[in-house]
């Protein structure tokens, strides 16, 4: 199986700061794969290089074969991003938030609205195309980012974080409609989570980063036979430690950035 995303020693640095320090990791095409780690451990700034939103120190990384330095436009085009921060226009409808997307994508009028019509279908939210966002429930304006992130037949799916915050139910829902996805249409997906429970469900395959390093990488059975666990949590704690870890504070916005690219 082909690599759709490679990362070789892939360096960030904040002044004397080192946020992240020469990782390196690949993730399969069609791949469920999960990336974790501790508040302030470097997920986020290693998701904003992946995604062209922060320019590397040092190091190479590929998306869907694109040089992510040089070739910035083709690798947005190539993923889908749902991030922990919501993104979409509450004051407009439902539908309008699709079509927004899918006018930045620079899909055509007929493929925007199959489009918006079956994915809203998807995630079950087609009934409500014409309701305004801010009418929305938590978990109804995950399922519509979702479907938004979809729109322009990405290669690869970004959630980070997706179910914070939402109750088990959604939660369960929520993921269904990610691996449906990854089942019918072969997307990769690479996620963030602080529930353990459902990177040790739903991943194929699990990478830890702690104070900038990876730390470990494999599959949950792989981990937790490493760590002598049973539960991926347990592992995680392991792996590292057991103190409190304070919230890094972010004030990025993903979509306006991407949006304000497609400029």
């Amino acid at each position: 199986m082909d690599s759709i995303i490679e990362v070789n020693n892939l360096t960030k640095k904040f002044g004397d700061l080192t946020a992240v320090d020469s990782i390196s990791f690949e993730v399969k095409k069609g791949e469920v794969f999960a990336f974790l780690g501790p508040n302030g451990a470097g997920k986020s700034t290693t998701i904003k290089m992946l995604t062209t939103l922060l320019e590397p120190t040092s190091g190479e990384v590929k998306v869907a074969g694109f040089d992510v330095g040089k070739q910035e436009s083709e690798v947005r085009h190539s993923f889908g991003i749902v991030f922990q921060d919501p993104s979409l226009d509450e004051d407009l409808t439902a539908y309008e938030n699709m079509d927004l997307h899918g006018v930045l994508y620079g899909l055509n009028r007929k493929e925007r609205k199959e489009r918006v019509e079956g994915l809203m279908k998807f995630v079950e939210l087609w009934d409500r195309q014409k309701d305004l966002v801010k009418r929305f429930s938590g978990g109804m304006k995950r399922r519509l980012e979702i479907a938004r992130g979809l729109l322009h037949h990405p290669k690869i799916l970004f959630l980070d974080e997706p179910t914070l915050g939402l109750d088990p139910q959604t939660r369960n829902h929520i993921w269904n409609y990610v691996k449906d996805m990854n089942q019918q249409e072969q997307m990769t997906i690479f996620f963030t989570t602080h529930y353990m429970e459902e990177a040790q469900r739903i991943a194929g395959r699990v990478a830890v980063i702690d104070h900038g390093k990876i730390i470990a990488q494999g599959s949950p059975t792989e981990l937790l036979a490493q760590t002598s666990t049973q539960s991926l949590e347990d592992a995680f704690l392991v792996l590292t430690g057991h103190e409190i870890r304070e919230e890094a504070p972010d004030n990025w916005s993903m979509m306006r950035n991407i949006r304000k690219a497609k400029r």
